[in-house]
């Protein structure tokens, strides 16, 4: 190897390359051409590997973003026009629904309301003419329980025996 030698052709302009670029050029080559030589076909592998994963997750990023049944959609459009139809009837059918029980609900709400209101004013009544409003309260719970639940059947108390003896 020559580091620089005296001399015209040394000079700058056109010419060869100075021989320190050579050199390294060539020990460039001889490390890049070991390292294949050694690892070839393990770095064509990883390399086949990282292009066969990147081409499914990109796959699959685009099927998420396109969403589910964006290949039908482009292929059956009526079908896809239907599904959502039936889709909006559903929807409105619940919506209906619940409406529905939200209503009965106030109602059944209200009845509670107004009974109880109904009973706070029979208790002050009772109070006004000194009466036992406890015993009031007791009655009207029990009315009420009984006129709300027409479908229980009331259940007859067996006759007792009394616990201690005659004698």
């Amino acid at each position: 190897l020559e580091l620089g030698g005296g001399g015209a052709a040394a000079g700058p302009g056109p010419g060869p390359e100075p021989s320190v670029d050579r050199g390294g050029l060539e020990v460039l080559q001889h490390t890049v051409g070991s390292l294949l030589s050694s690892y070839g076909w393990y770095i064509l592998l990883a390399a086949v590997a990282v292009y066969v994963l990147v081409q499914k997750v990109s796959r699959s990023l685009a099927a998420r973003l396109s969403g589910p049944g964006a290949a039908e959609a482009a292929e059956e459009p009526d079908v896809v026009v239907r599904r959502q139809e039936a889709l909006a009837a559903a929807r409105l059918r619940m919506q209906e629904e619940l409406n529905a029980q939200a209503e009965r609900y106030k109602e059944k709400q209200k009845q509670l309301e107004e009974e109880k209101r109904r009973q706070k004013i029979a208790m002050w009544e009772s109070m006004q003419e000194g009466k036992s409003y406890k015993g009031n309260l007791k009655l009207n719970q029990q009315e009420a329980e009984s006129g709300a639940s027409t479908s229980a059947v009331p259940k007859s108390k067996p006759n007792k025996k009394p616990l201690r003896g005659g004698g």
